[in-house]
């Protein structure tokens, strides 16, 4: 088992604004309020594992997670390696970066603990340094929505995946039922803090993608009982509204998933 990171570097952005959403992730590791152990041992990893495929229990019918095998796979905005680690496990050549020192060195723990292979270290995904045509697939689940300028992020992304090789992106949906919920309701969203959230609408997202050539639209995350708020306005949502609307056929529901992926052929 190898686990390699590239040494401590300062990553030179000239973006004022992509500097305060590296800091910004530096300071809040996704869903850490959620985990029971402490940060950074194997159980601190498995909670956070629980608790992500839990709410978003849509992502392993959508991603194949064990169709990688002796492929090699980055992942832009890998966070601490949840998802990552699943491509790994499964085989795959894995490389994972992040603005966020705090994630990477997270991510190297879960890698160690796990006894698994991977590339992991610091990187802007707006200005990727890898060469062309360097990947069978790159994955960036929940980034773009969260850069300082989202097409060069994507134009990277396109630029280092391999001809006729695919990038599975997520971003949320402007139209959806949770941020609908979220108005009506005065409920904040996770991270509506950081200093850039972008949402999309299915046809703006579409836009973004115009140079792939074939692009596959997904949107998906639909109600599941939460665990991260609490009070009257959060038993009103388990009680009531997720049973309500997974009572609702989901082809009239289907386009106000909370998540729009893509899966966009170069």
């Amino acid at each position: 088992m190898t686990v390699v990171t590239a040494p401590q570097k300062n990553l030179g952005m000239k973006d004022p604004l992509l500097e305060k959403i590296r800091q910004y992730w530096n300071e809040h590791i996704h869903d850490l309020e959620l985990a029971k152990h402490p940060v950074g041992s194997k159980g601190f990893f498995q909670d956070l594992d629980e608790y992500r495929f839990d709410k978003l229990r849509y992502l392993p019918h959508v991603v194949d997670f064990q169709a990688y095998a002796d492929r090699k796979i980055l992942e832009v905005g890998c966070g601490v390696g949840i998802d990552l680690i699943r491509f790994a496990k499964a085989g795959a050549q894995v490389t994972g970066i992040d603005l966020a020192e705090q994630s990477v060195g997270l991510a190297r723990q879960y890698f160690e603990h796990e006894e698994v292979a991977g590339s992991l270290q610091l990187g802007n995904g707006e200005e990727l340094e890898f060469a062309d045509n360097s990947f069978d697939m790159v994955y960036a689940h929940g980034v773009i929505q969260y850069t300082s300028n989202p097409k060069k992020m994507v134009d990277e992304l396109r630029r280092v995946v391999k001809p006729d090789g695919q990038v599975v992106m997520m971003v949320y949906n402007r139209i959806s039922w949770l941020n609908f919920l979220s108005q009506t309701l005065g409920v904040g969203l996770e991270h509506e803090d950081a200093p850039v959230l972008r949402k999309y609408s299915i046809p703006e997202f579409k836009d973004l993608l115009a140079d792939f050539s074939e692009v596959g639209i997904v949107p998906e995350r639909f109600p599941v009982k939460s665990r991260l708020q609490k009070g009257a306005k959060a038993a009103f949502f388990n009680l009531f509204f997720v049973p309500a609307f997974n009572l609702v056929p989901r082809a009239l529901t289907r386009n106000t998933g909370w998540h729009i992926m893509a899966f966009a052929k170069k």
